[in-house]
């Protein structure tokens, strides 16, 4: 009898005007597999998975789940076939509780039985080892907490084919080990699981099988005992690339942001820096490492000039001039100061880029405020754009296409390549590489280790514990707007730095 797989991708093809996203893409997932889905930006893994879940329909080929033939035309159809996919940025209503929000959109008759709901939750939780609480409402939640509530929101829909995006992106080692616990066990009750993710260390460590994508096309699917990270990349890119983070001893290292007794709090009065104070070095990485909303945002931020602290000093040293003060400047005072920020927002095209503008004039509103006369000379801003298209490898059909029209890595590139070419004293980065597949990520990388050779002092907050303990210099975890502690890079481990992201009882530092 033939393999019934739990589901098969048939000559697959989805178009988007010229450009083809999946081309004749066979493959196929079967119950009781964990999948990871590896490929570099634009590869066209996002588009395959959206076309399971009912997203997106394909031009050609087919779809089967057992060995059936199915058309999935909406996110309902998916669900009608046991499909759910659990997304990286959750899409739950905050007022609501974990319960309301498991069965919101459910088509339940009568009176909404909270009692009923409450105990199959605890039956999933208990049966794969979820800890939630189906009372709690989500804005009091931590990032873990939300992850299970949109992972059993599936799983109360009867999901038995599930695919997660990105799942690990903002969770803590320790967090990670409980999902990863959840994993195994929903593979062992023979649930069919996808991952999309980035991380080759953590592909080797949860996934059966590997499944890698080139240029749209299927290229391979190979057992993960059977194949190295090294080998993972090559085929994904398709040439030998190197893996490695060059991180050199800091050499004449000098002061060169200092910043004392902080305190921040937003519009409604909560405190999102606490007395916050540390020293940046040129000539260093400084990692910051913290659960996602411990205060990372609003402390580059704070730098930036883009928020007034109600307290505090931020003294900018730079080389042989009198330190100045930074609070109370301007962005662009601060900026003709000599200190220049890279900041890459979750909205990429919100606050970094112009997203109707092709590179090119995107370039060139980095360094509008220096041109002079009514005629605009593009020329410099022209060659930066070629440069990063070639050097970041941006998957563009020209410099001056759209840049809300590419994917969301090549934003990311463009974004980050810009910040980096203004050659700044001070180079702060937020989620640099959120987003970005591995052979770019080791380019950023490399690009921020060559910054800080050059002198600057480089700031770097980060979610992959991995690349800051390889990266940076020293690093400083954060937690619940406080600096819980600060760590040499090259001694500290993945566990003690989780224990400190989720406690304030280490403080320390320089």
């Amino acid at each position: 009898m033939e393999n019934v797989h739990a589901v098969e991708f048939v000559g697959i093809t989805k178009r988007f005007g010229s450009v083809v996203a999946n081309n004749n893409v066979n493959l196929y997932l079967d119950k009781g597999v964990v999948m990871s889905l590896l490929g570099e930006n634009g590869s066209g893994k996002t588009t395959l998975m959206n076309m399971l879940a009912g997203i997106y329909y394909p031009d050609e080929g087919h779809l089967l789940i057992d060995g059936k033939l199915a058309s999935i035309k909406s996110p309902k159809d998916a669900f009608a076939y046991k499909i759910g996919m659990i997304h990286q940025h959750f899409k739950l209503v905050d007022v609501f509780t974990a319960a309301e929000n498991i069965v919101l959109g459910l088509d339940e008759e009568g009176k909404l039985d909270r009692k009923s709901i409450n105990k199959k939750v605890a039956e999933i939780a208990k049966k794969y080892g979820f800890d939630i609480d189906p009372n709690k409402k989500v804005y009091e939640m931590s990032v873990s907490e939300k992850q299970t509530v949109e992972i059993i929101k599936v799983l109360y829909r009867g999901a038995d084919i599930l695919i997660l995006d990105e799942p690990t992106a903002v969770l803590t080692p320790q967090e990670t080990k409980k999902l990863f616990d959840v994993i195994r066990a929903m593979r062992n009750d023979n649930k069919s699981i996808i991952i999309i993710t980035h991380k080759l260390n953590e592909v080797k460590e949860i996934s059966d099988v590997v499944a890698i994508m080139r240029k749209g096309e299927h290229i391979a699917t190979v057992r993960t005992s059977e194949v190295s990270e090294q080998q993972m990349t090559e085929m994904m890119v398709g040439r030998t690339v190197e893996l490695n983070i060059n991180r050199t001893e800091p050499k004449n290292i000098k002061p060169r942001l200092t910043l004392a007794n902080i305190t921040v709090r937003d519009s409604e009065g909560l405190k999102k820096l606490d007395d916050v104070g540390f020293v940046a070095y040129g000539g260093e990485i400084l990692g910051i490492a913290g659960i996602a909303g411990s205060g990372q945002k609003e402390l580059l931020e704070t730098i930036a000039g883009l928020r007034r602290p109600e307290s505090g000093s931020i003294i900018y040293t730079p080389d042989g001039e009198k330190p100045s003060e930074l609070v109370g400047k301007t962005p662009m005072e601060i900026k003709n100061a000599g200190v220049a920020l890279a900041f890459v927002p979750e909205d990429r095209l919100g606050m970094g880029l112009v997203g109707g503008m092709g590179m090119t004039d995107n370039m060139l509103l980095r360094y509008w405020n220096k041109k002079k006369g009514i005629v605009v000379d593009k020329s410099e801003s022209k060659q930066l754009a070629e440069n990063i298209y070639k050097e970041l490898e941006v998957v563009t059909p020209s410099i001056d296409y759209p840049v809300r029209k590419l994917s969301g890595g090549n934003v990311q590139k463009v974004l980050v390549g810009r910040e980096i070419a203004s050659s700044p004293s001070v180079l702060m980065s937020a989620y640099a590489v959120r987003g970005l597949d591995i052979n770019t990520s080791y380019t950023i990388y490399d690009l921020m280790s060559k910054q800080k050779e050059m002198g600057t002092a480089v700031i770097f907050v980060g979610e992959d514990l991995d690349v800051l303990l390889a990266l940076a210099d020293r690093i400083m975890v954060m937690c619940d707007g406080k600096i819980s502690g600060i760590v040499d890079a090259r001694t500290a481990t993945k566990e003690e730095i989780g224990r400190m992201m989720t406690s304030l009882d280490n403080e320390g530092g320089r």
